[in-house]
């Protein structure tokens, strides 16, 4: 049995794999929870989304087993293309979480910037 402080370090180590990646990619890769909460979309939807090859997804090992995760920007582009998501997530997403997305997106376009930027 593990201990409470094996657990947190298994966690910590989890949530530094999280950031490498999206350090790595300047892309966040989410949970399929985060995900969800952060737009609106249905884990159901996100499944179908990643199986039918229209958002790239990984499995990840996670604290408690595989862990799928697919890349926020992308979850939030082609919810986009969705006109059924797109009036069930303003019907249902508060704007507080309206907001959360548009600084996620202004975030990633700074980072892409940046980028280019570099170059």
């Amino acid at each position: 049995m593990e201990k409470p402080s094996d657990w947190e370090d298994r966690l910590a180590r989890w949530q530094n794999e999280l950031e490498l990646f999206e350090q790595l990619d300047e892309t966040p890769w989410v949970t399929l929870a985060k995900a969800e909460a952060e737009t609106g979309v249905s884990r159901s939807a996100l499944r179908s989304w990643y199986r039918n090859g229209e958002i790239e997804s990984r499995l990840v090992d996670g604290p408690n087993g595989p862990q799928r995760l697919v890349r926020l920007d992308a979850v939030i582009e082609r919810a986009a293309a969705s006109p059924r998501i797109q009036r069930r997530a303003e019907r249902e997403v508060s704007l507080e979480a309206q907001v959360t997305l548009l600084r996620h997106r202004v975030d990633q376009l700074e980072l892409r910037l940046a980028a280019l930027e570099r170059k």
